[in-house]
């Protein structure tokens, strides 16, 4: 099938994450022949922030991404936050969507409660209250979400996207992240939906990227064995071998 034929691909990254944090699966795709973006999300790199810093914005800023780049409609590949940012774009959205990929992310944040929220937050950001750089906050929290024993070139990779990033756009997107609600949206996806589980991951455990899946009309699960919740850092190859035939399936 000619290249110009296959849909257009954005891809999205988590809190911690940037859009470099993609470069060998998305160069996988690019070969492949898939045209794709991948976005710093607003405030990171030099990307702008926005005011307030909501799902909805996020989502606006998305679709402002693609007008940029005359991208009318992509499949969304999201990862954790970034998967929240696609299934808001679905939301808020749904013309620009041709299919999504949610890896490692959830449709809700947490229990939901202020407290649980507050609670969050607070051990999230109290390295940096603490007098701590982004890259001490990686050192520490990176380790902690991959399998047992990783030590691949993936781990200084994530470090580094991490440590990138910072505090106010960390802080912005924690407080934007444990506002996130939509579970009623699931059952209204009508686009080709693949998601992706790590087998170690404690944020993003994968009965709930199943029960996710059950709740969207003919979306596919899969779990990839031996990864945690950076499962794009540990294994970019095993994720490309899930993602392409996704692709081709809707190209």
């Amino acid at each position: 099938m000619a290249s110009e034929a296959r849909p257009s691909i954005v891809f999205l990254h988590g809190i911690g994450g940037r859009a470099s944090g993609w470069a060998p699966i998305q160069q996988a795709c690019v070969d492949a022949g898939y045209p794709s973006l991948a976005w710093d999300m607003p405030g990171y790199g030099d990307s702008p922030s926005i005011d307030p810093y909501t799902f909805d914005g996020l989502a606006d800023a998305l679709a402002a991404l693609m007008d940029a780049h005359s991208v009318q409609q992509a499949v969304l590949v999201g990862h954790s936050l970034g998967g929240m940012v696609a299934l808001q774009m679905w939301a808020r959205h749904p013309e620009r969507v041709a299919g999504l990929v949610l890896a490692a992310s959830s449709p809700a944040f947490g229990h939901g409660s202020g407290d649980f929220q507050q609670s969050f937050i607070a051990q999230r950001l109290a390295p940096i209250e603490a007098g701590q750089s982004m890259a001490d906050v990686a050192e520490g929290l990176v380790p902690t979400m991959v399998a047992p024993g990783f030590d691949g070139p993936g781990l200084m990779h994530a470090k580094a996207c991490m440590s990138s990033v910072t505090p106010a756009a960390y802080k912005a997107a924690l407080s934007a992240l444990v506002q996130f609600e939509q579970r009623a949206a699931l059952p209204t996806i009508t686009v080709p939906t693949l998601c992706i589980a790590g087998e170690h991951d404690r944020t993003a455990a994968p009965a709930v990227v199943q029960r996710m899946a059950e709740k969207i009309p003919n979306a596919q699960y899969l779990c990839l064995s031996g990864v945690g919740h950076l499962l794009t850092f540990e294994q970019p190859d095993s994720f490309t071998a899930a993602l392409l035939p996704f692709l081709r399936s809707i190209s």
